[in-house]
């Protein structure tokens, strides 16, 4: 019987890192989750996984933890400050879980022998650019500390792999949906806060007008692309590459999708519009979008028993 093998997911007691565990125990590996808890619940952590309660800023307990699980398959980074507003309110902290928390954990990888990193980057990085849908070869421009941490990250991802050897690969991701748990955790999306807003009896909350659009990527694609991303033989020399559905809705089209009263709030610094090319991902792991908006937002809503 072949010996299965081992992989680990930083981030992994959170919305997406839960389900990418999920993934890959489905799919025949062995997964270390490494997780502080401060973002993510135990309780989201898969029963046939291996649990590390590390704070990925302790590298010399995130080194033992790696090393302990290794020679890994595959690393996945997922552990991050993950909320622009955060980023904003608390630079410092934000900064040293998702800037340098992220080189500790590039660095423990590569010291114990990890065959390659996919780590999760964000569109955050784009900021706001002049032509749509936004492609990789774009110069990125972050608005906030967030997606500049995230870029961060990306950048180390590349040095990484041309100067000591490790592989490596950068999803930016396209705001991730798929799961009423996001609502409550920091990944928490205005379809799930919507949702939320619903079942208490309060109005749904559109900051500004609610002209701003977004491309929204179902849970299970993103964990498929991250499992493609792990296997493919295309890539591992620090490439980027967008994770989105190619297609964008509005905030106010969510909204009328759901269904329900709604109230506007001022505006916040972010994009006004983000839509991703994601040719790149196709041609580089096979990967497309398979959940369309309309089926994912009629998941949430009957497993919310909204009608």
């Amino acid at each position: 019987m072949e010996e299965k093998k081992q992989v680990i997911v930083t981030g992994g007691a959170g919305f997406i890192g839960s389900n990418l565990t999920a993934g890959l125990i489905e799919r025949g590996y062995e997964v270390h989750v490494i997780d502080d808890l401060s973002e993510g619940r135990l309780e989201k952590v898969h029963s046939h996984a291996h649990f590390h309660k590390v704070d990925i800023r302790d590298y010399p307990k995130l080194l033992e933890t790696i090393k302990a699980a290794g020679p890994a398959y595959a690393l996945f980074h997922l552990a991050a400050r993950p909320r622009v507003s955060y980023t904003i309110d608390f630079p410092k902290e934000a900064h040293d879980v998702n800037a340098t928390g992220t080189f500790n954990v590039f660095l423990a990888a590569k010291e114990a022998g990890v065959r390659r990193i996919v780590y999760s980057a964000s569109s955050a990085a784009y900021g706001d650019q002049e032509q749509s849908p936004l492609r990789e070869d774009m110069l990125p421009n972050p608005k906030s500390p967030y997606g500049a941490q995230k870029y961060f990250g990306e950048i180390y991802a590349k040095v990484f792999a041309e100067v000591c050897g490790i592989e490596t690969v950068s999803l930016r991701y396209f705001n991730v949906y798929g799961s009423l748990e996001a609502s409550r955790g920091a990944y928490a999306l205005v379809m799930d806060m919507f949702i939320k807003q619903r079942l208490e009896g309060k109005p749904m909350t559109i900051t500004g007008d609610g002209t701003q659009t977004r491309d929204f990527t179902h849970i299970r694609d993103v964990v498929r692309a991250n499992i493609l991303a792990a296997e493919s033989p295309k890539v591992g020399k620090g490439e980027y590459m967008n994770i989105g559905s190619g297609k964008s809705r509005s905030i106010k089209g969510i909204a009328e999708l759901i269904g329900g009263p709604i109230v506007h709030i001022a505006p916040r610094i972010e994009p006004k519009h983000t839509l991703a090319d994601n040719a790149r991902a196709f041609e580089l792991l096979g990967w497309k979008p398979e959940v369309s908006l309309e089926e994912g937002i009629a998941e949430l809503k009957k497993l919310a028993g909204l009608r």
